[in-house]
């Protein structure tokens, strides 16, 4: 799947990923290929993501993300 993550200042990642986990409202939640479409907002947290077997993370201080036809879309604060 296709993940996107943007501040307001710039692009930080954009490429094809495996799994990404995101520091949901309600807690930690996983997408994976083919996931149901949501939206859901972020907290303060890691965001983790692998990428060619290469585990990635990122800490945020907030933001929302869309997943939609394996693309996921991420717009965080940092």
């Amino acid at each position: 799947m296709f993940l996107e993550i943007l501040s307001a200042e710039e692009k930080i990642f954009s490429g094809e990923v495996e799994t990404v986990i995101f520091p949901g409202t309600d807690g930690e939640f996983q997408i994976l290929n083919n996931h149901a479409p949501i939206i859901s907002s972020l907290t303060t947290g890691t965001i983790r993501y692998s990428e060619k077997s290469n585990n990635k993370s990122l800490e945020i201080t907030g933001g929302i993300v869309e997943v939609l036809n394996n693309k996921v879309n991420a717009l965080i604060e940092k």
